[in-house]
């Protein structure tokens, strides 16, 4: 119970009870309960300031995780953007270069994304423009690795291609130096042996033994092996493909026959003096596209430097031929 409270009344000299008005305890009562409020208020404020609840904490832990994530994200991108840029830089300057494809326009492997907003559901967050960002950057470069792909697998189907062009060129003597007694006759005009007129000589003729062995000097399929082409008696052609057919005339036998598939350096028949020739020998001719060529440009693949200076000059020599 509360307290009651007199005064002294000093006309009626006695005490009298005090009575508090209603008014009064409203009064109290209000200026109690907004003290109240405010002081909560002010507790909540500065707890929510300096004082936070385990939940809270939790979450602040976790947002700096994210943003530790993220920056690994960023850094890892970096580096693959890193690593992709050389691999792009390679593709176009040294593997597109070497087997003659065009390189992949800058603008063709670094293109964006045009149309519709694509990040329109990214929106509206308070992070948007880092997410949005980081998600085009992604998606860039999602693309530049598709391209990149895409190249790599076309420069591998190049590469297949000229890995078969080189085995097919033909890129050895039919002859083996140790086999030969010399080097006849080279490309270009020379004595004929029979009419003694000059005229052109279509191929090369290597001098050796009957029976000496004749090799292919490139891959492909036999095409012909008979003595049905005036002038050359027994001979072979191999198609080697890429527009380039190989003659071997003259032969005293075959070791090989019509549609039959060859390796560069396989046996395909034998040194004989069949047809219009003189004497034993090799008459060896290189066709590219139907067209006759001269086959000194053809021996880098069993000559030493030395060996091919020696070939060039005696090749050179406007002597008689043997066909």
């Amino acid at each position: 119970m509360s307290k009651v409270k007199y005064y002294y009344d000093s006309e009626s000299l006695s005490y009298k009870k005090i009575e508090r008005k209603k008014r009064t305890t409203f009064k109290y009562a209000f200026v109690f309960l907004l003290g109240s409020a405010l002081f909560g208020f002010l507790f909540v404020f500065i707890a929510s300031q300096y004082i936070q609840s385990p939940k809270e904490r939790a979450l602040k832990r976790e947002l700096q995780n994210s943003q530790l994530q993220f920056e690994l994200l960023n850094k890892k991108m970096a580096e693959a953007e890193a690593v992709l840029s050389d691999i792009a830089e390679r593709d176009n300057n040294i593997y597109r270069v070497y087997f003659e494809a065009n390189p992949i326009p800058e603008e063709q492997r670094k293109a964006g994304f045009g149309g519709i907003n694509r990040y329109k559901n990214l929106e509206g967050f308070d992070n948007s423009k880092l997410i949005i960002e980081s998600n085009k950057r992604l998606d860039i470069l999602q693309k530049q690795i598709v391209v990149q792909s895409k190249s790599l697998d076309e420069i591998t189907k190049l590469a297949e291609e000229k890995e078969k062009l080189l085995a097919a060129i033909p890129a050895i003597q039919p002859v083996s130096n140790k086999d030969l007694t010399r080097m006849a006759s080279g490309f270009g005009m020379r004595s004929d042996p029979f009419t003694k007129v000059r005229k052109m000589h279509w191929g090369m003729d290597f001098t050796a033994p009957r029976g000496t062995p004749i090799y292919a000097t490139g891959d492909g399929v036999v095409t012909r092996a008979d003595n049905r082409s005036s002038g050359y008696g027994n001979h072979i052609r191999i198609d080697h493909g890429y527009g380039y057919v190989s003659l071997y005339a003259h032969l005293y036998k075959y070791n090989v026959k019509k549609n039959q598939k060859v390796k560069r350096g396989d046996l395909i028949g034998f040194v004989g003096s069949t047809g219009r020739s003189q004497a034993p020998h090799c008459h060896y001719e290189i066709f590219k596209d139907g067209q006759r060529i001269n086959p000194i440009n053809f021996y880098y693949g069993s000559l030493t430097a030395e060996e091919f200076n020696e070939l060039l000059e005696h090749a050179s020599l406007e002597n008689q031929s043997l066909d």
